[in-house]
């Protein structure tokens, strides 16, 4: 846990709205104290969750896009299917809307019993400099931490 003021366009940030798993090896359960401290980080809700070990930043931020992936395809071919039959005549709009919706229900399935009810979900990896540089990021010992910042929109955009 790191203390610090970060001034932006809307004011302070509290302390506590950032959690930092460190890269501290302490044994041989070491990789098993960072997923349980990226565990309670997101439990915790923290709006800024700096993940330094490699190894678990890297697979928290395939998780974060393949969930990203799934709800973008249910969408997108949620809206193919329904709008197919607008754009193409009868007799074609069948082979075009029938699998789009098919995959769009397969990908809603998957999102829905998958990453529901993950905490990940709430969470997208950030990659903005202008916006990292507002962090606390120069005390970390890793050149490429990841950073995941709290999005709880009903509406994902990115």
């Amino acid at each position: 846990f790191f203390f610090f003021i970060l001034r932006n366009g809307m004011g302070v940030m509290a302390a506590t709205e950032c959690y930092i798993v460190h890269e501290i090896y302490n044994g041989e359960n070491a990789q098993e104290q960072f997923e349980y401290e990226l565990e309670q980080a997101l439990e915790a809700q923290y709006r800024y969750i700096v993940i330094e070990p490699t190894r678990i930043g890297d697979e928290t931020a395939r998780w974060v896009a393949v969930g990203n992936c799934l709800h973008k395809t249910a969408v997108l071919a949620g809206a193919a299917c329904l709008l197919t039959p607008l754009a193409l005549p009868a007799d074609y709009s069948r082979y075009v809307a029938l699998p789009a919706g098919a995959l769009s229900l397969a990908c809603a399935t998957l999102y829905g019993i998958s990453w529901q009810f993950d905490p990940c979900c709430k969470y997208q990896v950030e990659y903005d400099s202008q916006k990292l540089s507002r962090l606390p990021l120069h005390t970390l010992t890793s050149s490429s931490p990841v950073v995941l910042v709290r999005r709880d929109d009903i509406i994902k955009i990115s």
